[in-house]
């Protein structure tokens, strides 16, 4: 669980705000083979700082505060920020999420802009939308078939 400051982030990371920030860590371990890096607890026992390796990429978490200004999304009963994984397997990816714990908010389906994808919700109020790219497609084809879409 020791690593260099250096290890610690990539360009850009995701900085999780969660009620039980110590839970979503385990849960995160279970559902997409998180590495856990590091854990800063405070003098409350409540995490200041912890960071994890998902699927090579750096997420840092910390326990809500809402005195702090640092409410999490159940508090605020909804984010309007997604995180989005990029995989090897998306069905399996979703399947260990959901048998962890997370609820499946859009299933598994083949995308017209080229991937296998599908939206899950994390115990902690976190959505993460996960895919496979399965075929390149060009801007104007995806640009009609969003149109086709609805979108």
């Amino acid at each position: 669980m020791t690593s260099s400051r250096s290890d610690m982030h990539d360009p850009l990371s995701p900085h999780l705000v969660c009620a039980g920030a110590a839970k979503a860590i385990d849960f995160y371990k279970r559902a997409f083979g998180a590495e856990e890096m590091i854990r800063l607890p405070g003098r409350d026992g409540k995490l200041m700082h912890a960071a994890v390796r998902i699927n090579g990429a750096v997420v840092m978490l910390m326990d809500e505060n809402v005195g702090c200004g640092m409410p999490g999304p159940k508090t605020l009963k909804g984010t309007p920020v997604g995180i989005h994984l990029m995989v090897d397997d998306v069905d399996a990816w979703v399947a260990r999420a959901s048998e962890a714990g997370a609820t499946v908010m859009m299933p598994v389906n083949d995308m017209f802009w080229g991937d296998r994808f599908g939206i899950v919700q994390d115990p902690f109020g976190h959505r993460w939308s996960i895919a496979t790219h399965v075929r390149d497609v060009s801007e104007a084809e995806m640009r009609e078939a969003a149109l086709k879409a609805g979108g």
